[in-house]
């Protein structure tokens, strides 16, 4: 069973918006596919990034926090789950060199592909 955004995150339940996205840039930065090598690396990057995608929306963190992952995941597909995230933020986090992979790892996704354009 995947994790519960929270505990992929790192954060309480009770974490404001701005600790989930300090602990987001953390993790992004310590799991970044450019930067960890190891195997798990990059499937770690993903799970937070859709932990953040969440939880840092406040009506998704709202359903989330009411139905679970369980329920939340078997109402919501990527598309909806990435609309709205703010990519140019996490780009602006980085430092030039992670600015391809992380393109890269977002636009290669079909549905978020779809948000882009």
């Amino acid at each position: 069973m995947a994790k519960d955004y929270y505990d992929s995150l790192g954060v309480a339940r009770s974490a404001s918006k701005e600790e989930i996205k300090s602990a987001y840039r953390k993790l992004a930065k310590q799991y970044h596919p450019d930067v960890n090598k190891k195997k798990d690396a990059e499937s770690k990057f993903k799970e937070i990034s859709e932990a953040y995608a969440v939880l840092s929306s406040e009506e998704k963190k709202k359903q989330y926090d009411s139905m679970g992952r369980e329920q939340f995941r078997k109402q919501h597909d990527d598309s909806y789950i990435y609309q709205g995230f703010n990519f140019q933020e996490i780009i602006d986090d980085l430092g030039p060199g992670d600015v391809k992979e992380v393109m890269r790892f977002f636009f290669q996704n079909p549905y978020i592909r779809q948000q882009s354009v």
